[in-house]
């Protein structure tokens, strides 16, 4: 189990330091790659958690690999957490770091999805109608899922709106069974 607050407290703390630095964004970028390259399934991902190996084996290998392709924002974070054994924490903190951007630019997480992938102008005019039906910015995910059949599902933070033809089925079926 992640500890989201610990990790929000990481993620205020570089998030600082990035913006010092004025790079939030290349150190979130950064952050984002290693993490996801950390977090395969296979030998890499099991050395940078195994608890057994020692912090120093754990810090010479990822300046090795690291050093001097990444922000040393990025690099400290990570060594930091080799140090005090929150290795597993990595994932975690980078989720809480691109929140925190993303509310720094006002933006919020929209994940948008329909049966078949929207054209260009319906997509534009569906964003921009949100935007200013809830005052603000999206950062959109666009996923397709054929079992919706048709129509879509927005979810926007906790609010999830179901426009869909399965969902409107499932609601039906719902009806139904509590009035025979």
């Amino acid at each position: 189990m992640v500890n989201r607050t610990l990790a929000r407290r990481y993620a205020i703390a570089i998030q600082s330091l990035a913006r010092d630095e004025s790079a939030a964004d290349r150190v979130g970028s950064d952050l984002q790659v290693v993490a996801k390259a950390l977090a395969q399934p296979g030998q890499i991902h099991d050395f940078f958690v195994a608890p057994v190996i020692a912090r120093p084996e754990k810090e010479r290998v990822l300046l090795r690999a690291f050093g001097d392709k990444i922000h040393p924002v990025a690099l400290h974070s990570l060594l930091l957490l080799v140090r005090k054994r929150r290795e597993h924490l990595l994932g975690a903190i980078v989720d809480e770091y691109l929140d925190l951007e993303r509310a720094a630019r006002g933006a919020q997480t929209l994940t948008l999805t329909a049966a078949r992938p929207l054209d260009r102008a319906e997509y534009d005019e569906l964003i921009e109608r949100l935007e200013r039906l809830y005052g603000k910015k999206f950062e959109v995910k666009e996923v397709v899922d054929p079992r919706l059949i048709g129509g879509l599902r927005i979810r926007i933070g906790d609010r999830r709106i179901d426009a869909s033809i399965s969902g409107r089925l499932d609601s039906l079926a719902r009806e139904l069974s509590t009035t025979s």
